[in-house]
């Protein structure tokens, strides 16, 4: 899914396991999600890709020493799920001054299309190391045959520093460079592209196209800005379908379980969570009911509520 790996796109979720309809047939699959957008997806006995993967060319490192893969596997379908990189043109900020910090940041940096590598100058990431999909990885509706990923979709960055002799600080200790990241961020701490910087995705796995994608969540310290709401928020945790046909899934960073109508993204309901939702909830029944549950800890780099909570939630009859 990515040669030789300078950015930290490494698989952050699991793999699932579902069945991609051809020819009047279940024909058994496995799907995982990247960090960079991508969804592959594989026939189970094989191996061999059910949608088209192709090899493109990717920019070259300019950093001394550093060879980059010239090439980098795409997948055709689905679609990738950051379809353009973050363009100086889509710089953007609540207000003018925000943009104009924006756009200074990111003129001090290389830029260019996904896969351009880490520089001494700076580099910005959109998709970033922490993703696109990341923890949670994709839920699945044999019925509807719909694929859910939840993104994030915020842009980063990656610096290089050359390190002087004999200097053992910092990270990748004994190689000549050491490297710092970060968020590309105005100066109130806003991400520099256009939102929504939270998303829940669905897949139509008999063609591979998109069918739907909302924002997700809400960010809370930005919650007095009137159209906030449609912001979504950067989130790490998964979806779970039922066969009712609702996603539901916690993740953002404003402490809610939400349920989302599988063939629509409308958002249902939302329950209020003690801590973070940074998990992947479950169903279980009980007694002819059916219960949702989540695991409710937190995450401290989302800055969400800490906790040790197990919160179910009860489905109407």
């Amino acid at each position: 899914m990515v040669h030789h790996d300078l950015w930290d796109f490494d698989v952050g979720s699991q793999p699932s396991l579902i069945t991609v309809p051809r020819a009047g047939r279940e024909v058994p699959a496995v799907a995982v999600a990247t960090k960079m957008g991508h969804i592959f997806i594989l026939d189970r006995a094989t191996g061999a890709p059910l949608f088209p993967v192709e090899e493109r060319p990717v920019p070259a490192s300019d950093v001394p020493g550093e060879q980059a893969s010239p090439t980098q596997p795409f997948p055709v379908l689905p679609k990738p799920l950051f379809p353009a990189p973050l363009a100086r043109s889509d710089v953007w900020g609540v207000t003018p001054g925000e943009k104009k910090a924006c756009l200074a940041e990111f003129d001090q940096m290389r830029s260019g299309p996904l896969f351009t590598p880490p520089s001494v100058q700076g580099t910005v990431m959109y998709p970033g190391y922490s993703g696109g999909t990341t923890w949670g990885g994709m839920s699945w509706s044999p019925q509807q045959h719909l694929l859910v990923t939840n993104l994030i979709r915020i842009p980063l960055w990656v610096k290089l520093e050359q390190r002087a002799p004999g200097d053992s600080s910092g990270n990748q200790i004994g190689t000549p460079f050491r490297m710092s990241r970060g968020m590309l961020a105005s100066p109130k701490g806003l991400p520099c592209n256009r939102p929504p910087w939270g998303s829940l995705v669905a897949i139509d796995l008999a063609t591979g196209e998109q069918r739907w994608q909302v924002p997700l969540g809400r960010i809370p310290e930005f919650k007095w800005f009137p159209w906030a709401g449609r912001w979504g928020s950067p989130n790490m945790g998964g979806s779970m379908v039922t066969a009712g046909g609702l996603v539901f899934i916690g993740a953002a960073m404003d402490n809610y379980l939400r349920a989302y109508d599988l063939e629509t993204g409308s958002e249902l309901w939302k329950g209020t969570l003690p801590a973070g939702g940074q998990a992947t909830p479950m169903t279980f029944a009980a007694k002819g009911r059916q219960y949702v549950v989540i695991a409710a800890g937190g995450h401290g780099n989302l800055g969400t509520t800490f906790g040790d909570y197990v919160v179910a939630f009860r489905l109407r009859e």
